[in-house]
């Protein structure tokens, strides 16, 4: 089940391998860094970390690339689909980017599934009502569900970086999900999945 119209998805994943072939390094967050560890739910915008801010003069020169103040980030927009870009010391996340830790996933640079779980919940914290708040909530419960997350990485990531309250959030989460068909689990295999987390997680 799509959550965003597979038109914008494919032109999105396109772009994507685009900037792949570009001579600029760049780690995929948000939805589609959700996608890559769990093969669930493709993205429309795109997120990434450019981890060398000097980098942002190469992108200047290709695109209209624009400042946003009020939420810390750089944006490059290609018609409907979004680019966006957040750098170290700038931008503000649920952790500082020049501490997160990154693997390779079908040739792209993609944070860990413990922190973008906790990346994931910064921003559902703050969108908690909105439709791509909603779309976190899936997100979230997808890695949890796909990604293989460990538990002990993801305490001691909470414990470094002061965000404690987060396991509490995540477990409100669990018990409170209702959105069944985008995880592809019936009622019950739910339930059994829901008592497994929240025994991990207590």
């Amino acid at each position: 089940m799509e959550f965003w119209n597979s038109l914008l998805t494919e032109k999105s994943w396109k772009i994507m391998q685009e900037l792949k072939k570009e001579s600029f390094r760049f780690i995929i967050i948000g939805g589609w860094a959700a996608y890559l560890w769990t093969r669930q739910h493709k993205s429309k915008d795109i997120d990434v970390i450019l981890p060398d801010i000097k980098d942002l003069d190469f992108l200047k020169q290709k695109y209209i690339l624009r400042k946003n103040d009020n939420l810390k980030k750089y944006e490059v927009k290609f018609e409907e689909i979004d680019l966006d870009i957040y750098v170290p010391y700038y931008s503000q996340l649920a952790i500082p980017l020049e501490n997160i830790e990154t693997a390779k996933v079908e040739g792209f640079e993609v944070v860990t599934p413990e922190i973008l779980l906790i990346l994931k919940q910064g921003a559902e914290i703050n969108r908690s009502e909105s439709v791509k708040g909603q779309k976190d909530r899936i997100d979230i419960m997808t890695l949890l569900c796909y990604s293989g997350v460990n538990f002990k990485k993801y305490d001691e990531l909470l414990e470094k970086n002061s965000l404690k309250e987060y396991r509490q959030r995540l477990k409100e989460i669990i018990i409170g999900f209702k959105d069944l068909k985008h995880l592809d689990l019936n009622v019950k295999e739910y339930s059994k999945k829901k008592k497994e987390l929240l025994k991990i997680i207590e």
